[in-house]
């Protein structure tokens, strides 16, 4: 486990695609979720819900059921077959099956307000989706200061039916994102952030 401070900790978390194929323990999973929890949520639903894939064999049927949907929208998009079937083989495939570990993170709206009328029930479901965010990236800190690598994947958004098929979820969960997790095999090079004076404006937009 790495001793960082909170700055050192957030400066240095990168997002990780190559792991070594070294198994990462159950114990530690489970050291890195318990941290995770403690993230901000609206009325402290706590919406969101975790799917921990460490068999070989779920991440092949995963990998092989995410790689169609893919393969098949970028076909529509006018993709060559070659040029497709190569970045499914690279950023889908090699990504699930490489990865020791493979965390779908879900929202369930079951414990959140329920409204007669769509704008505020729109907002409610936002207010989940913005949890669900705020334990992610929780759970990527958590798993940096355990020793880990991680990386934050939308790809379920895309084929969610799938995700859920693949994976037994019932109707009320639904997969949002797809975090691969290992012992790093690379070290990124930090990229570059915003100035604030770009991004952050007070009290009026007009007056900056």
């Amino acid at each position: 486990m790495l001793l960082l401070d909170a700055v050192t900790l957030i400066k240095t978390r990168r997002s990780v695609r190559k792991f070594k194929p070294v198994e990462v323990s159950r114990e530690v999973i489970y050291s890195i979720l318990d941290l995770a929890v403690w993230a901000p949520s609206a009325h402290n639903a706590q919406p969101w819900r975790c799917i921990v894939i460490d068999d070989e064999n779920v991440k092949v049927k995963l990998a092989k059921k995410m790689g169609r949907v893919w393969l098949s929208d970028m076909l529509k998009d006018g993709v060559t077959k070659e040029k497709a079937e190569e970045i499914v083989r690279i950023e889908s495939w090699e990504r699930i099956t490489k990865s020791p570990i493979v965390i779908i993170v879900c929202l369930t709206m079951e414990n959140m307000h329920k409204y007669p009328d769509g704008r505020r029930q729109r907002a409610e479901y936002l207010m989940g989706v913005q949890s669900v965010a705020a334990f992610i990236q929780t759970l990527l800190l958590s798993a940096h200061y355990h020793g880990l690598g991680a990386c934050w994947v939308c790809a379920p958004l895309f084929c969610p039916s799938t995700v859920r098929k693949v994976l037994g979820l019932p109707r009320k969960v639904e997969p949002q994102a797809m975090i691969t997790m290992g012992y790093a095999d690379e070290k990124p090079t930090p990229p570059p952030r915003k100035a604030l004076k770009d991004i952050c404006f007070f009290n009026s937009w007009a007056q900056n």
